[in-house]
């Protein structure tokens, strides 16, 4: 027997089979707004949001909801005033006790949200558990804002925002000479990662105009000299918290291999926001239009 939040996210995905009208956002709050009042799907009490996921955030204040917001975990950091709103750990470290004590109707988490089995533990006391796909391309992104919309009675509002997505994504300046990067994902000198194909990194590389220079390999692998030398990548695109955590470019360039790539010894490396490039979020757009920027002037 299907699971309440299964039965939930099928019931959306079979209303999702048609799309919603997509108008101009309200321009100077980036936030967009219905003209009419709408209602949540009646199935969801949706008074009380828990979001586990910066995306799944960012996707219901882009909808007018943050103010239903009353907690979220530690790796959604924008908006601004989510950070005043209580703080949980992790969405991969998740824990049941902290979530329940925020006396939420509605978690909206995203895939891969953990340890297993947390998820559950929520449902059963009784709180309507949605789980977001992760997603790694745009129109899988635009799909999710619209499941969100759908979700929360913010059916407009969700297809104001995709066509904003669109328009800002489509005005991204084209780079002359595509740039063979190198994505690296670092939590310190012990945990450095290399991205390969099929992830949200590889997309935004490819939009911004960059071509991966690892393609042996899908998802992320441990940095090792020989492959790094093996990419030669002519760009190190790379978290701005995760350069900071192993000492900057410096210390970057003391991982093994990178020194000796025409990115190292050009001293090419181009920090991210790491929440704005790879969360294919509402603000994918100013993502891709923002690598964009970083690669053609860096170049």
């Amino acid at each position: 027997m299907l699971r309440p939040s299964a039965i939930l996210i099928l019931l959306v995905l079979i209303a999702g089979s048609g799309c919603g009208p997509s108008q101009t956002p309200t321009e100077a709050s980036g936030v967009a707004e219905t003209s009419a009042p709408e209602t949540a799907r009646p199935d969801v009490d949706a008074s009380r949001i828990v979001t586990l996921g910066g995306p799944i955030t960012e996707i219901v204040y882009a909808l007018g909801l943050g103010d239903r917001v009353v907690g979220t975990d530690g790796s959604s950091l924008y908006p601004a005033e989510i950070l005043d709103k209580p703080r949980l750990d992790y969405f991969r470290q998740t824990s049941a006790e902290g979530v329940l004590s925020l006396d939420p109707t509605l978690v909206l988490a995203v895939e891969g949200t953990g340890p297993p089995g947390v998820l559950e533990q929520i449902e059963a006391s009784g709180v309507t558990v949605v789980v977001l796909p992760e997603v790694a391309d745009v129109v899988a992104a635009e799909a999710r804002v619209r499941e969100v919309g759908r979700l929360l009675g913010r059916d407009e509002a969700s297809g104001e925002i995709v066509a904003q997505m669109e328009r800002e994504i489509a005005g991204v300046p084209t780079v002359e000479d595509r740039p063979k990067a190198l994505f690296i994902y670092a939590r310190g000198a012990g945990v450095l990662m290399v991205s390969g194909t099929g992830n949200a990194a590889d997309a935004m590389m490819t939009l911004a105009g960059a071509d991966n220079a690892v393609t042996a390999f899908e998802d992320f692998q441990p940095l090792t000299a020989e492959a790094v030398v093996t990419a030669a990548p002519d760009v190190i695109i790379i978290p701005e918290r995760g350069l900071e955590s192993i000492g900057g470019i410096d210390g970057l360039l003391q991982q093994p291999g990178l020194a000796q790539t025409p990115a190292g010894k050009a001293r090419r490396v181009v920090a991210v926001d790491d929440a704005l490039l790879l969360g294919f979020g509402p603000r994918v757009g100013e993502g891709v239009a923002s690598l964009a920027q970083a690669l053609g002037s860096d170049g």
